[in-house]
């Protein structure tokens, strides 16, 4: 074993030190895309691309070289930043066959979530897409509208009952993390974990919210993610991770530790439910019309061909919890903290929130609250401006070429319209820059404005195919790996501001919020911390 050992470390140092001079001495057709320069040998411009207090390079980075520019990843790599519609049009949809997660994302997701939807592509990806979309239907979401309402009336309650006395500081966003984990408990996984109406220190409501930031404290990982496999089975590897001196890497450690072990928990008590037969599970939590009931009787039915291994089923509760949660309460919080900023935007709100509910005698049903304008015009303005998923990543499987809306000219004066993707090419493809580029939204495409939702969109944005299946956004992006449970996160934001906005008011506290540029941008009190949190007053509405 010592012979092969051997061999095999020598052999990943060889790669590694290939990756790091290779660029030094291979020509690439990327080397003449204009971009700015290398920070670092090892992490190229990633520090500043992934650094908490990002926003300014971003936007140098934007406004200094356009809709597409290179920038440098692990090992100096040439990668190409986009956002011109054109290209993410051919990424996301008319060419995304040629396209992937990547090799990095989808060995740290399988790391941290399990062999999930989004650990997946190609043939499998698709197998459980398939599986999948059906439970993410509308008829579905109707279904749990109720159920959506039930949660929210709870978090209605407990908020009244600190604020009866008169206005108070509250930390909203560990109550829209508290909200989410349950909506998504319940409506997704038939699981109850938080009463909301109780003081609760939940133990994986904690871990779901720092799962995002201990994951960008150790973006470094993403870089040996791949070649881990070459230190030993499993058992092995996990005894070299407790003994990693560094105390960020064992905090993400812990937090997905207790996320993988409930995701089990929830798991093989939702199976055992549903062999006991249906009374037992009318009787549960969610009634059998949560996602993971009806995606384990679905598969329990589906052929043998189509029926996904139970390890992927698993998978997709990680993927659930992850994906439902952080990105749905942190845009909650966004919405609340621009409406504590924009107080006439909030009354008007609660006008038209007021008038629904008295024409339906209380909650608004599932299609009437999706055709609230102004409540729509918030919720897209906001999804907009400040989706919580800054970008994502994606990788050439293959040669290719990537067409552009306009002409770029490169450092050697030549001017191209395409530019010829060598395999293997990462992609960060920046969702918000496209969704505020000025050149499509205008001069005011960075301000925040609802009304612009309650009129034509610009001509330009309606002509440039944007590869969005929500709003001509590519907040959701589009094609085979667009958000699966984007109605889901729509369900979430409507039926909780509905339930807050009508019955609260939302000020600005004296305690700072600043958001943090991340995967999912998230607040916190400066760039300094790293706990999540929103302190905003609030107060009751008269009626």
């Amino acid at each position: 074993m010592a012979p092969i050992a051997v061999l095999v470390t020598s052999a990943f140092i060889l790669h590694l030190v290939w990756r790091l001079v290779r660029s030094y001495f291979v020509k690439s057709p990327l080397d003449v895309i204009p971009g700015p320069p290398s920070r670092s040998i090892f992490g190229g411009n990633l520090a500043q691309l992934l650094e908490h207090n990002s926003w300014d390079f971003h936007d140098h980075l934007i406004y200094t070289y356009g809709p597409v520019a290179k920038i440098h990843g692990f090992f100096n790599a040439n990668w190409l930043h986009v956002y011109d519609p054109k290209a993410l049009h051919s990424i996301f949809l008319k060419d995304q066959d040629s396209y992937y997660r990547g090799e990095q994302a989808v060995h740290v997701v399988d790391l941290l979530l399990g062999p999930g939807l989004l650990a997946k592509y190609g043939a499998a990806h698709k197998k459980q897409r398939k599986m999948l979309n059906p439970v993410f239907s509308g008829a579905h979401m109707r279904n749990l509208t109720p159920l959506f309402y039930d949660v929210t009336q709870k978090l209605r309650t407990a908020i009244e009952t600190r604020v009866k006395d008169g206005p108070r500081d509250l930390d909203v966003l560990g109550w829209m993390g508290r909200t989410a984990l349950e909506l998504v408990g319940q409506g997704g996984l038939g699981y109850s974990f938080d009463p909301l109406i109780e003081e609760s220190r939940d133990e994986l409501t904690e871990a779901v919210k720092a799962f995002a930031p201990a994951i960008n404290d150790v973006s470094w990982i993403r870089a040996i993610a791949p070649y881990l496999s070459y230190l030993g089975p499993a058992w092995f590897r996990r005894i070299l991770l407790d003994l990693v001196p560094n105390q960020k890497v064992q905090r993400l450690r812990n937090v997905v530790d207790i996320m993988s072990k409930r995701s089990e928990e929830i798991y093989h008590a939702k199976k055992t439910s549903i062999e006991k037969g249906d009374a037992d599970l009318l009787n549960s939590v969610g009634e059998g019309k949560d996602v993971m009931s009806v995606l384990l009787r679905e598969n329990i039915k589906a052929s043998a061909e189509d029926r996904l291994p139970e390890e992927e089923v698993l998978g997709q509760m990680g993927t659930f919890i992850f994906a439902g949660v952080d990105t749905t309460s942190n845009a909650l919080s966004r919405v609340l903290h621009l409406l504590a900023q924009n107080q006439d935007v909030q009354a008007k709100l609660r006008a038209e929130l007021h008038a629904a509910q008295e024409q339906y005698g209380g909650d608004i049903p599932y299609d009437e609250l999706g055709a609230l304008p102004y409540l729509d015009a918030v919720c897209r303005e906001t999804l907009r401006l400040w989706a919580p998923v800054n970008f994502v990543n994606r990788q050439a499987k293959a040669d290719t070429v990537l067409p552009l809306s306009q002409p770029l000219r490169c450092t050697d004066g030549s001017v191209i319209t395409e530019i010829p993707i060598p395999k293997g090419t990462i992609f960060l493809c920046n969702l918000r820059a496209c969704n505020t580029w000025k050149g499509l939204w205008g001069e005011d495409a960075r301000e925040w404005k609802p009304e612009r939702w309650l009129e034509p969109l610009p001509k330009a944005v309606e002509d440039a195919h944007i590869p969005g299946i929500y709003a001509n956004l590519v907040t959701f992006i589009s094609g085979g790996h667009s958000c699966i449970g984007f109605k889901f996160s729509q369900l979430e934001m409507k039926v909780v501001l509905s339930t807050l906005v009508s019955s609260f008011n939302f000020e600005i506290s004296e305690k700072p919020i600043v958001w943090n540029y991340a995967g999912i941008a998230y607040p916190t009190t400066d760039h300094e911390s790293s706990r999540p949190e929103m302190t905003l007053k609030v107060s009751l509405v008269s009626r």
